[in-house]
């Protein structure tokens, strides 16, 4: 069985993220933004993190936790466009923070509006989960919902946003500040193993923009992407786009790899036991968000 290195197909910004890591805090003023963090948080008094387990919020269960202790409850949210092995993660960073955490089941594929994936999907998925969280709020009337939402996050195509302002959420991370290299520094300070994880959206996110959304083309997704990890792949996205066609984007190093003959077949003949027909390797590479341009972006409209 062929497979690939992780040293070989990791992005470049695997060794600065572990520069990253070393670096003294005071040395990049992050201190304060640091302090800024807990303090913001200890202000709110109660609050409910909306918590997937990625490295955003991840830092600020850990920073509710210092603020707060039992006054901060983290939330997840389970529905077939989560990732497999997220869960797991999740449950463990809790446990590791030391935060009270708690699974909500959200109904996001009972929504038409998200089904049908136009690119405003992401702001039915958070009214979804930000509604869920809410009900958490029958029993702590004093909590404030937070998400991990950070300062680079403003200069995206994000409608999710929308329905975070829509239901008063705050973003702890951006209004203290905080960019994304912020907040894998403070990982790394704070001792948290996900500090240098890569972004990992939500299933549905690989679904082309009018393309439905189906827990059958998530679940094919989800397997095909299980199976390139399993081969030292890091980063990585498996696009669905019409036809049943699948897009790979991975880093730029390991293009090469995934064009030798034998990993070659091995993919597409695996793929297409999933229910791909079609296999393609994008030439351009792994980056996020590559749907969006698809988009002729505009800001957000205001509901």
């Amino acid at each position: 069985m062929s497979a690939v290195s992780s040293e070989t197909v990791s992005s470049e910004s695997a060794s600065s993220q572990a520069d990253l890591a070393q670096q003294d805090l005071a040395s990049t003023g992050l201190t304060a933004k640091r302090d800024r963090l807990v303090a913001f948080l200890a202000d709110l008094q109660h609050v409910v993190v909306a918590y997937s387990g990625g490295v955003d919020s991840v830092v600020v269960a850990k920073a509710a936790h210092v603020a707060l202790d039992d006054a901060a409850l983290a939330a997840t949210g389970v529905s077939s466009s989560l990732a497999s092995g997220e869960l797991d993660d999740a449950r463990r960073l809790a446990a590791l923070i030391g935060i009270r955490h708690e699974i909500i089941t959200t109904q996001e594929f009972a929504e038409p509006a998200y089904l049908a994936n136009a690119p405003d999907r992401c702001y039915h998925c958070k009214t979804e989960l930000y509604t869920r969280l809410e009900e958490l709020l029958e029993r702590f009337p004093d909590a404030v919902i937070v998400n991990g939402a950070n300062l680079d996050d403003q200069g995206d195509y994000r409608p999710g946003m929308t329905a975070a302002r829509e239901f008063r959420v705050r973003s702890p991370l951006l209004e203290c500040g905080l960019t994304k290299a912020d907040v894998r520094l403070l990982a790394a300070h704070w001792e948290l193993p996900v500090w240098d994880k890569p972004a990992s959206p939500c299933l549905s996110s690989r679904i082309a923009y009018g393309e439905e959304v189906t827990p059958e083309r998530v679940a094919m997704i989800d397997r095909a992407e299980q199976f390139l990890r399993a081969r030292g792949l890091r980063e990585l996205r498996v696009r669905y786009h019409k036809g049943d066609m699948a897009r790979l984007e991975v880093p730029g190093d390991a293009i090469a790899r995934l064009a030798e003959p034998a990993l070659r077949r091995e993919i597409v003949a695996h793929l297409r036991s999933l229910g791909f027909k079609f296999v393609t390797l994008d030439l351009e590479g792994f980056r996020s968000g590559s749907l969006n341009q698809l988009l002729s972006i505009e800001p957000a409209p205001q509901r």
